[in-house]
């Protein structure tokens, strides 16, 4: 797949270590598929409901898909940068106070994903006494799903923390959509 029409995002390439691209661009494609699994399971429902014929196994399936895409959605989120942290002040920091501010939000993120793989396993670890009904699954096969992204968000975390020290938090500004057109279609004539 060329570099183009990657599901990779470049933002903060700098933070980034490329041997870690793969596992983006499959974290996002199973995004997707929860997403789209989620959709048409609950259309599903709606529609079985209706006509007063529900079929059972359908919540399981979309509570699965629920579970799943938010957590590694979770994860994805982390890799790219996306999610929700204290970003409009650390980009208007320079300098040292910029390096405390964005050490100190990935140390919080680090701590939280360390607890996310902490608990949640001991969470597997119990739901192996629950089961979902009506299909008698161990309801750990959900839990599952929580020290997973614990793990993909630590090591992400870790990843923009080294190279945040190693090459400075400040990367090339974001451009627009259309500066990037235009910085393409340059790249392209010459």
């Amino acid at each position: 797949m060329s570099r183009r029409y990657s599901l990779v995002s470049d933002r903060q390439r700098h933070l980034k270590w490329s041997w870690l691209d793969p596992v983006e661009q499959i974290l996002m494609a199973i995004c997707g598929v929860a997403l789209a699994g989620f959709s048409s399971t609950v259309f599903f429902d709606v529609v079985t409901r209706s006509l007063g014929h529900p079929v059972l196994w359908v919540q399981e399936v979309t509570m699965t898909f629920f579970v799943y895409g938010i957590f590694i959605g979770t994860a994805a989120a982390a890799r790219r940068n996306d999610h929700l942290y204290l970003t409009a002040i650390a980009e208007a920091l320079r300098g040292t106070p910029r390096l405390l501010v964005e050490t100190f939000t990935r140390l919080v993120v680090l701590g939280a994903a360390l607890c996310m793989v902490w608990f949640g396993f001991i969470n597997f670890l119990q739901g192996f006494g629950s089961f979902r009904m009506p299909s008698m699954t161990p309801i750990a096969s959900l839990y599952a799903a929580i020290p997973f992204s614990g793990a993909l968000v630590a090591l992400f975390t870790v990843e923009q923390l080294l190279n945040g020290w190693r090459n400075g938090f400040e990367g090339r500004e974001e451009q627009s959509p259309e500066n990037e057109l235009d910085s393409d279609r340059f790249k392209a004539a010459t």
